[in-house]
């Protein structure tokens, strides 16, 4: 069996389309449907849909691309023992980010970079279930996440940090005097917040449930930098993780104001797949992520309680 036409079939089920397929393999259409015939011969199976354009695949079909990625996943970390073995790590290390924690990735990839130069590193802001998905088909290595508040299948998990909440809004919008907020005083901003389809919306949903208030979103959005631009504007506010104050400080005319609660907060850690063996990259960055504090980086950003800027 060739690998070629194994990376052929997953190429088209990422892509959904020959053409597009046939481009990220590198090589023209008829090719990348001949290696697909050929190895629906060899398996004596119909793996595709048969039409003038892409259908999907077949019930068969997709079975075979669940064997097809395992197979082309471990192809690809044999290659990087190999290579570990004779000139140290080489590759690719692929983490996948939920948006709220994009500020600490860099507190592992530099660390990780320095120690392993050889190796290419894509980091994304994807959704937590875009990144359970991205470990369960061999796209991602590894992935940062919430580790407590909805399920999480087939992982290993790392406890990294405590997410930590603050009201980020124009200075002159809370009175100054104000060290701290409540969950049932939001109402009385203008909020620009994260989508429901983003699970710290969701955590923030549940706490305005818990605090007994309904709260609006005035702008919804599904990232981060549109919030933190809509705050700058000084109209609206938003709800942001002690991460973002590590990342940009609290800028003049900005506030950033802790709530009052004795929650210690939803886990943000790292997964990787729970297999054996690991591929090295996400085996090398789970053993550097053990030995990162982040929660101590996270805190040199964080202003004390009620000290505030008084305007």
């Amino acid at each position: 069996m060739l690998l070629r036409n194994l990376r052929y079939l997953d190429a088209l089920a990422r892509e959904q389309h020959f053409a597009r397929a046939a481009k990220l393999c590198e090589v023209t259409q008829p090719t990348l449907s001949a290696g697909i015939k050929q190895l629906e011969e060899e398996l004596g199976l119909l793996v595709v849909q048969r039409g003038q354009r892409f259908q999907g695949l077949t019930p068969e079909g997709s079975r075979i691309l669940e064997w097809a990625r395992r197979v082309l996943a471990d192809t690809e970390s044999l290659r990087q023992v190999a290579s570990e073995l004779r000139a140290g790590l080489v590759g690719r290390l692929r983490i996948g980010a939920i948006p709220t924690a994009l500020p600490t990735v860099a507190l592992l990839t530099t660390p990780f970079a320095e120690r392993h130069p050889q190796v290419s590193i894509t980091a994304l802001s994807l959704s937590s279930i875009d990144i359970q998905r991205g470990l369960d088909d061999f796209s991602l290595d590894a992935g940062l996440t919430y580790l407590d508040n909805e399920p999480l299948s087939g992982v290993r998990t790392l406890p990294l940090y405590q997410e930590q909440y603050f009201l980020f809004t124009a200075a002159g919008a809370a009175p100054a005097e104000r060290p701290t907020i409540r969950w049932d005083q939001v109402g009385e901003f203008e909020l620009c917040l994260l989508t429901p389809d983003m699970q710290n919306r969701r955590i923030l949903d549940a706490r305005f449930r818990a605090a007994g208030v309904t709260v609006r979103a005035g702008i919804e959005t599904n990232s981060v930098l549109t919030a933190w631009a809509h705050v700058r504007s000084g109209r609206w506010a938003s709800i942001l993780p002690q991460s973002f104050l590590y990342l940009l400080g609290e800028p003049e005319g900005i506030r950033a104001i802790p709530f009052e609660t004795g929650d210690p907060g939803h886990t943000i850690g790292l997964v990787v797949p729970d297999r054996e063996p690991l591929t090295p990259s996400a085996r090398e960055l789970f053993t550097l992520a053990s030995e990162v504090n982040l929660k101590t980086a996270l805190d040199s950003g964080r202003p004390r309680t009620g000290s505030s800027r008084r305007r």
